[in-house]
């Protein structure tokens, strides 16, 4: 419906969805009602008609069905998402590569993509993309089939895409709990051998989060920052190692999701320091457990504000417990596994 006046910002996915409406696979309705949209920049991107038919006002690089479904009725392959495929391809078949609502910064959407492309090259495939996102495609496959050629979809063998050169190994524990004295110990064996960044908790503190509080949305920010941080490092093959309190289950899990777009499943490994309270305390190497107690530290993780205890921790390790070199083997062992 078009409504005189009214503006509508799309984001990536709006856009995939906007290309869709365009090619006849949604219909209008599948945009909210506007006499304007506009990307996240603000330029004009479509408009609705006098009719309240959509139309773009962009370039689109996808292929019209009708025009595919010139050629006649012809094998379709549907990439699963995050699959590789291990075998030769329908000769002739049509490759519907769907490459629509991804994310601008996923490092392994265009490794994905190749592959399909060289498999397809290879055994004179033709490739035509569609601006779906893969997951989607799957469940649409054969309203996609028909809509392109009408021909038979064909499924080929197919392997897990794997794990991308980059990790984040992310230490989270208590203040006192030894997780910077582990992680630095873990920078230190595998300096030699690769490139390293470390977001150590404090030092973060002093420049990439200057200025934050210590409340429970300032907290949040400043662990988002660390996991955006370590995306990108390990988005460029590179190993991160972040030793934060990181006291929420929530931004926890936000940061493994943030990792995992850019470096694929497994590239992100939660490392729980849980060093018992007690143990803590009697460290206190900076004092601030004293401070706490006295009241005059307020919202401190575990004196007066908790700490959420991981239930998707990858490694468990009690530093009261064991030796430093035995920590960092663990660590160790599970990023080579």
């Amino acid at each position: 419906m078009r409504v005189p006046g009214a503006v509508v910002t799309l984001d990536y996915t709006d856009l995939s969805r906007l290309d869709l409406i365009v090619l006849g696979l949604l219909p209008d309705e599948a945009l909210p009602p506007a006499d304007t949209y506009v990307d996240e920049e603000g330029t004009p991107v479509a408009i609705r008609d006098t009719d309240g038919r959509i139309v773009s006002k962009r370039p689109m690089p996808w292929e019209r069905p009708q025009d595919v479904r010139a050629g006649g009725a012809r094998p379709v392959v549907i990439p699963p998402p995050e699959q590789m495929p291990s075998g030769e391809l329908p000769l002739d078949a049509v490759v519907l590569m769907p490459v629509g609502g991804a994310r601008l910064d996923d490092a392994r959407r265009p490794r994905w993509v190749q592959s399909w492309t060289d498999a397809a090259n290879k055994s004179g495939a033709v490739v035509v993309r569609v601006p779906m996102d893969a997951r989607e495609a799957a469940t649409r496959a054969s309203e996609l089939a028909a809509a392109y050629t009408g021909g038979t979809i064909v499924e080929v063998p197919t392997v897990a895409q794997p794990v991308g050169a980059g990790r984040v190994v992310f230490f989270t524990g208590l203040s006192g709990s030894g997780k910077s004295t582990v992680a630095r110990a873990v920078v230190e064996r595998l300096a030699s051998s690769r490139s390293i960044t470390l977001l150590d908790g404090d030092v973060v503190r002093t420049h990439l989060s200057k200025g934050l509080g210590f409340s429970a949305a300032d907290r949040d920010i400043n662990i988002r920052r660390i996991g955006w941080v370590a995306a990108e490092v390990a988005k460029h093959g590179g190993l991160a190692v972040c030793a934060p309190i990181a006291p929420y289950d929530a931004t926890r899990k936000w940061v493994r999701e943030t990792v995992e777009a850019s470096g694929g499943p497994g590239s992100f490994v939660l490392v729980w320091i849980s060093t018992p309270l007690e143990v803590c305390e009697q460290r206190d190497v900076k004092g601030l457990y004293a401070k706490a107690r006295r009241g005059e530290i307020k919202g401190f993780t575990g004196i007066d504000d908790p700490y959420e205890a991981p239930q998707d921790a990858e490694l468990v390790i009690d530093t009261s417990q064991v030796s430093l070199d035995d920590a960092v083997d663990q660590v160790l062992a599970r990023l080579q596994g």
